[in-house]
């Protein structure tokens, strides 16, 4: 009896990492607290001159394009709001920034975060009462987004980074970190960390194939597997969002151009 036992454990244990694939390919993501963000700039170079500073202090900074057009920076990654606040004020203090604003971590997955909504919801209207719910009927209840919602705001907000002439760090950074520097700040703001380089990336996040791509997914090239050297985030009909080269502006570029589709190793999903 006992011996049947022992034998069922080591059986069972067997199975553990075959059962857990799913849960291993997650490691490396996790979900981003709260954040300090900076500026209102309506001239990009203002953007990026603050996050050079930052970034030369060690602070893994980024700059984005707001949905009003305005240019903001946000870095950290704090647990409790009392802990970014007191780095804030320190910086503050050593001025290295002005006024700041805290932003909250995502609470769920399937929320918009405030710095990606795209769309804004229709203002109240003053003259059109709203109908009462008829005997018998049920409340409409709101609609639960779900991860197509997450990758939809990851695809719209990368969009919002073309024209950018955006370089991950400045000088300050070796080449081939402006492409995963920029998906990695696009996830960033839909709440999600990811890996720092292209090759780490690829190695978390669920494989998708190129026929099942959908918004939101990055999309790696290179010559194989184990030597990717770009990545881009898809935003539908065929096309990626990618910073190409040191200095140059993010665009929008064709999985069909050849160049690309001699090159391309595989695609992730991580919502």
């Amino acid at each position: 009896m006992h011996k049947a036992v022992r034998l069922l454990i080591i059986y069972l244990l067997l199975l553990a990492p075959a059962a857990t694939g799913c849960a291993a390919q997650r490691a490396g993501l996790s979900s981003v607290g709260f954040a300090i963000q900076v500026g209102a700039f309506s001239d990009v170079k203002n953007a990026e001159r603050l996050t050079r500073k930052l970034q030369e202090q060690g602070i893994e900074a980024f700059y984005f394009k707001r949905e009003n057009g305005i240019y903001a920076v946000r870095f950290g990654d704090f647990a409790k709001r009392d802990d970014a606040r007191k780095v804030a004020q320190k910086l503050v203090k050593e001025k290295t920034i002005g006024s700041y604003f805290i932003a909250p971590p995502q609470p769920d997955r399937t929320v918009l975060v405030r710095e990606t909504v795209i769309e804004k919801a229709p203002a109240p209207s003053i003259t059109k009462p709203t109908k009462p719910v008829p005997p018998g009927k049920k409340k409409e209840e709101p609609v639960k987004r779900d991860r197509g919602d997450m990758g939809n705001i990851a695809a719209r907000t990368a969009e919002r980074f073309v024209g950018i002439p955006y370089r991950w760090g400045g000088d300050t950074v070796v080449d081939g970190m402006d492409c995963s520097g920029f998906v990695r700040a696009v996830y960033n703001l839909c709440g999600i960390n990811i890996p720092r380089t292209s090759r780490e990336q690829y190695r978390v996040g669920d494989a998708v194939g190129r026929e099942e791509l959908k918004d939101g997914d990055l999309v790696f090239f290179g010559a194989s597997a184990d030597e990717i050297n770009h990545v881009g985030i898809f935003v539908g009909n065929g096309r990626f969002v990618h910073a190409p080269r040191r200095g140059d502006d993010i665009k929008v570029s064709s999985m069909d151009d050849s160049y690309f589709q001699k090159r391309f190793v595989g695609a992730k999903r991580y919502f």
